[in-house]
């Protein structure tokens, strides 16, 4: 299986290392024909408003929607997440294909940036608790009735899944713990989820 990682901004290089030992072939996206050959697509954290606009030149916003649409798993982080939202505070474009309604920077600035505690669901395995880092974090502030929780800190959300698209306020990458990597392999080998 080979996993695309959009490449254009953001430490999309940290989702290799968590995804090499998993057994799939990572592939740098940064066109249409790269996109075409990926199984799965990872969409990593930085600054979704920079994304939005380094997709442009091949119009990978409208092709990324429509191999979702029509099946391809996805795993969006933190900015990533972003970009799948169905509405966006402040208000700004998105592909609206995870039913969630998301906060910019909720969580402060790059200085509130923390890393705690989260609960995970069964269905990433044990233990049920793992660490997640923190930076410029969006916050879901509503979710549809068949988005699914899969991580909380406290009372809110923070690893969400619909269908075959997952997304994390979070970055999973920046630790040791390779679960919702992982998570996201079986999900994309399996089947809807």
């Amino acid at each position: 299986m080979q996993v695309g990682v959009l490449a254009l901004q953001g430490d999309w290089l940290a989702h290799g290392v968590m995804l090499t030992p998993l057994g799939v072939e990572v592939l740098p996206v940064r066109t249409a024909a790269a996109l075409e050959r990926a199984d799965a697509l990872v969409v990593p954290g930085g600054e979704s408003t920079a994304m939005l606009r380094l997709m442009e030149p091949e119009r990978l916003d409208d092709l990324i929607a429509e191999r979702i649409r029509t099946g391809m798993p996805v795993l969006g982080i933190c900015a990533g997440l972003i970009l799948l939202a169905s509405h966006v505070e402040p208000d700004q474009p998105s592909l609206g294909l995870l039913d969630v309604d998301v906060v910019r920077n909720a969580y402060g600035r790059q200085i509130h940036s923390t890393i705690v505690p989260i609960e995970v669901d069964d269905e990433l395995g044990e233990p049920g608790s793992m660490e997640a880092v923190f930076i410029r974090a969006p916050r879901i502030t509503r979710q549809g009735s068949d988005v699914k929780t899969l991580g909380r800190s406290g009372e809110e959300a923070v690893l969400v899944r619909q269908g075959r698209v997952v997304g994390a306020t979070f970055h999973p990458e920046l630790t040791s713990d390779g679960r919702v990597h992982r998570m996201f392999c079986e999900l994309a080998e399996g089947g809807d989820g």
